[in-house]
C-alpha cells in the first residue's frame, strides 16, 4: 500500500470498498470511528492518509481483518488491464504500466467496465457481430451476458470466492446433523426424506445413462447414478439441500450481483449451491484447523473429510473468512488438450481470461505421471514466484468403452506461504530456481521458448528463411506502437 510514512497509508478506494461491503454511509462509518464525515470523504478520495489508530479502530469496531486492505484485488485488476491493453487494438497507444496500476487501484469501477467492454469486443471479434445480435433480437447492451461462465467467474472473484451466508448455513446444518464425515451421506439422505419428503435412490447406469444426478419433482425423488463415488454422492445430496434450505440466502447473494440475464443467474445459483455443498462436507472451522495442523496435506484432508482430491483443493481456495484465513491459494483445472474448465484465485495469480496456460507449468505433465503429485516453483516474467502442486484426477467413472474423463488439478500459492505446506518440506525455497513461465503465449514476452505456440501480441513477428531458431517464432524486442 502506498505510504506517506510508516504510520500513514493512502488506501482510499479500498477503504471505500470495505465501507460499501458493510452497507454503511460515510456518516455512519465516521460515527463508528469517531471521526468527521468530511475526513472519511477525504480518506476515500486519497486526499488524507489513514493512520494506524484509525485502522485499528476500524478492525475492532467492525470485526475486520486488516488484510482486507491488501492489494490482492488491485493486483488482479492490474493483470487483467495489462492483458487488455496488450491487444493489437491498442498498439498505437503507449500506456505506461504505472498508469494501468493507478487505474486499477484508484478506479476499480472503471476497470470493471473496461473488462466487460473488452470481453464483449473479444466475443464479437471471434464470431457473432453486433448486427447478428440485433437480428437475433438480443439486447446489444447486455451482450456480455452471452458468456455466462465468464460472468459468473467474475462474480466469484468479486466476492473473493467467499460467501459468509452460505458458510454459516453450512455450519448450522452440520451442527444439527452432528455426524462424523463417514456418516454424512446417510444423515443428508434422512434430512431430505424427513424434512423435504425427498427420497434418495442410487440408480444403475443403464437407467441414468448420461445423467449423474436428477431431481424428479413429481415423484419427489433424488436420483444419483451408481457411477458417482461416495464423496460425490454426499456432495449431490448437500447441493439439493442447499437449493431448498438456503433459497433466501442464495437470492440475497444473487441480488447483490445486480441485473443478470436468466442464464448467468441460473449458473450463479448452481455455483453457489455447489459452494454450500462443499462447505457442508468441509465445515469452515474444522477444515481450516485440520488444514493448518496437517500443513495442508490434501490427501489426508480428503480422507478425514471423506472428500475427493479436487473437492479439497477447491475448498482451500475459499478460506477467506476475516480473522480466520487460510493460505490464499489459486486453482486451475485443465484437460489433456489444455482447455481450462475451472480457475479460482484467492491470491494474486494473474490468470488469463482470453487464452490458455503456459505449457511449461507442470500441471500439464500430470497426464504422463497419473499416480504422482508433482511439485514446482514457477516464476512469472515480472519476477513473482509461486509454489505449485499438480495431480491428475479421474471423475466420474465411465462405462466401457467410453473414455475415462481425466483432468489435471493445479494448486498453488505465493512463494512466501509455501513453507507452511508439507509439500515444500526439504526444499530450499529461496535457492530453488523457478521455472520461467508466462501467463500464456500471447502475453508472454520471453524469448527462445521452445514451447511457444504463438508470438506475443505485443511484439512484431520477425520472419527469416535463412535461420531456424529454438522457438518457432522470433520477434522484435520493442513493443509495437
Amino acid at each position: 500500500m502506498p505510504a506517506e510514512s510508516g504510520k500513514k497509508l493512502f488506501v482510499g478506494p479500498r477503504f471505500r470498498r470495505i465501507r460499501q461491503q458493510l452497507g454503511l454511509s460515510q456518516t455512519q462509518i465516521a460515527e463508528g470511528l469517531s471521526i468527521s464525515p468530511s475526513y472519511v470523504n477525504l480518506i476515500e478520495r486519497n486526499q488524507r492518509p489513514v493512520t494506524a489508530q484509525i485502522l485499528l479502530r476500524l478492525a475492532e469496531t467492525y470485526d475486520l481483518d486488516l488484510r482486507d486492505l491488501a492489494t490482492a484485488d488491485e493486483d488482479r485488476f492490474f493483470a487483467e488491464l495489462n492483458e487488455i491493453f496488450s491487444d493489437p487494438l491498442f498498439r498505437q497507444i503507449d500506456v505506461p504500466k504505472q498508469e494501468l496500476r493507478d487505474l486499477a487501484e484508484l478506479c476499480p469501477g472503471v476497470t470493471h467496465a473496461l473488462q466487460r467492454l473488452y470481453a464483449a469486443y473479444a466475443e464479437a471479434r471471434q464470431g457473432e457481430t453486433l448486427a447478428a445480435a440485433q437480428m437475433a433480437d438480443r439486447d446489444v447492451g447486455t451482450r456480455y451476458e452471452a458468456n455466462p461462465v465468464e460472468r459468473v467467474r467474475e462474480l466469484i472473484e468479486a466476492n473473493r470466492n467467499y460467501f459468509p451466508e452460505l458458510e454459516q448455513a453450512a455450519e448450522n446444518l452440520r451442527d444439527e446433523l452432528n455426524v462424523p464425515a463417514e456418516g454424512l451421506y446417510a444423515a443428508l439422505a434422512a434430512r431430505l426424506r424427513e424434512k423435504h419428503s425427498i427420497q434418495t435412490r442410487i440408480m444403475p447406469v443403464d437407467v441414468m445413462r448420461e445423467t449423474l444426478r436428477r431431481f424428479d419433482r413429481h415423484r419427489r425423488q433424488l436420483l444419483i447414478s451408481e457411477l458417482v463415488d461416495p464423496p460425490g454422492r454426499a456432495f449431490q445430496l448437500a447441493f439439493q439441500l442447499g437449493l431448498g434450505e438456503c433459497a433466501q440466502a442464495l437470492e440475497t447473494i444473487i441480488g447483490r450481483a445486480g441485473p443478470l440475464d436468466d442464464t448467468p443467474r441460473r449458473l450463479f445459483r448452481i455455483t453457489l449451491g455447489n459452494y454450500f455443498a462443499a462447505a457442508v462436507m468441509m465445515p469452515y472451522p474444522a477444515f481450516l484447523a485440520a488444514a493448518e495442523a496437517l500443513n495442508y496435506d490434501i490427501h489426508v484432508l480428503a480422507q478425514r473429510f471423506n472428500s475427493g482430491f479436487e473437492q479439497v483443493c477447491h475448498r482451500l481456495t475459499t478460506l477467506q473468512r476475516p480473522n480466520a484465513r487460510g493460505i490464499p491459494f489459486f486453482l486451475l483445472r485443465v484437460d489433456n488438450a489444455g482447455n481450462v474448465s475451472k480457475r479460482f484465485s484467492s491470491g494474486t495469480f494473474p490468470f488469463s481470461k482470453f487464452g490458455g496456460t503456459c505449457p511449461l507449468w507442470n500441471v500439464h505433465s500430470t497426464f504422463d505421471t497419473p499416480d504422482r503429485l508433482l511439485k514446482q516453483v514457477i516464476e512469472l516474467p515480472d519476477g513473482t514466484r509461486y509454489f505449485s502442486i499438480a495431480q491428475m484426477v479421474r471423475r466420474p467413472v465411465a462405462p466401457h468403452p467410453l473414455p475415462q474423463p481425466r483432468f489435471a488439478i493445479g494448486l498453488g500459492c505465493e512463494i512466501r506461504h509455501a513453507a507452511r505446506l508439507t509439500y515444500a518440506a526439504g526444499i530450499d525455497l529461496e535457492k530453488t530456481e523457478g521455472t520461467p513461465i508466462g501467463v500464456n503465449c500471447r502475453l508472454c514476452e520471453r524469448e527462445n521458448c521452445a514451447q511457444r505456440a504463438e508470438p506475443p501480441i505485443t511484439r512484431t513477428l520477425i520472419l527469416d528463411e535463412t535461420t531456424r531458431r529454438v522457438s518457432s517464432f522470433a520477434f522484435s524486442n520493442a513493443r509495437e506502437l
